[in-house]
């Protein structure tokens, strides 16, 4: 066959959350660096391609086709991904890691994906990269940004939940296959339904909220905020880091463990009892 059985996919991630755990921390901030990247190019090309679409459903499904091809990246380029790795609670039950070694990939992982965000979304909104339409990819960043940071919490928390659980069903359809083409093909969906519906990932936040906190920063960009009747005053970094982050993360770490967790019960457990 060529794939894996979701039996074996599930083993094979134990094994490899034991390598993830034992990898040097440098290694999982650099690796963690070009994850956030990755993630925050697939969210800057679909601001980039929706921001003229006045369709909403329309900019949903292109999004949904273009985002996935952050998480490609990350998969094939060996990268390392907070909210992927939060199937490590796999290897937990594998016990063959301890929390400790989970909770420092996460915290590593996590600081790199920040960077190689924040990374790109300033040079997004700094260098020009936003002049399209004669600013309106600008004016569309810090009106998705602002919408961004006044979720309830409790929305943010549950949107973040669902994002996670496709995000991780992604991870191991992807783990299911053993070519390149599988791997992508398998990834795909899961994610394009994540982006379609507007669920919440901490690490694409990452780029779509500083990147509209920076924009709005350019004199000529909040101009053309204001005209457009944004709000720009919710675009603060404790609103970032307090009113979409932290539930948005906390969101994810539950979608995360809860899937990681029900594939290993529904698949491994009982072969042990």
């Amino acid at each position: 066959m060529n794939f894996f059985t979701p039996a074996e996919m599930i083993k094979n991630y134990g094994a490899a959350g034991k390598k993830k755990a034992e990898m040097p921390v440098f290694n999982m901030l650099i690796l963690g660096f070009l994850a956030g990247m990755f993630i925050a190019l697939g969210a800057a090309v679909t601001n980039t391609a929706g921001h003229s679409i006045d369709n909403v459903s329309a900019v949903r499904v292109l999004s949904g086709f273009l985002f996935p091809g952050g998480l490609t990246l990350v998969v094939l380029m060996g990268g390392e991904l907070f909210t992927g790795n939060c199937l490590m609670c796999i290897s937990l039950l594998e016990k063959q890691v301890k929390l400790a070694g989970v909770l420092k990939n996460w915290a590593a992982v996590y600081i790199g994906n920040f960077a190689g965000s924040l990374f790109t979304a300033f040079a997004c909104a700094k260098f020009g990269q936003m002049n399209y339409s004669g600013g309106g990819l600008a004016v569309f960043t810090m009106k998705l940004a602002s919408s961004k940071c006044t979720l309830p919490f409790e929305s943010a928390f549950v949107l973040g939940v669902f994002c996670n659980i496709l995000v991780c069903f992604a991870v191991l359809a992807a783990m299911s296959a053993k070519d390149t083409a599988g791997k992508v093909i398998s990834l795909f969906f899961p994610i394009c339904f994540f982006v379609i519906c507007g669920f919440e990932h901490s690490i694409a936040n990452m780029y779509y909220i500083p990147a509209g906190i920076f924009a709005s920063s350019v004199p000529e960009y909040a101009s053309l905020a204001s005209e457009a009747g944004i709000d720009l005053s919710v675009l603060t970094w404790g609103n970032f880091f307090l009113k979409n982050l932290l539930p948005v993360t906390l969101g994810n770490i539950t979608g995360g463990v809860l899937t990681g967790s029900l594939m290993w019960l529904g698949h491994v457990w009982r072969s042990k009892q």
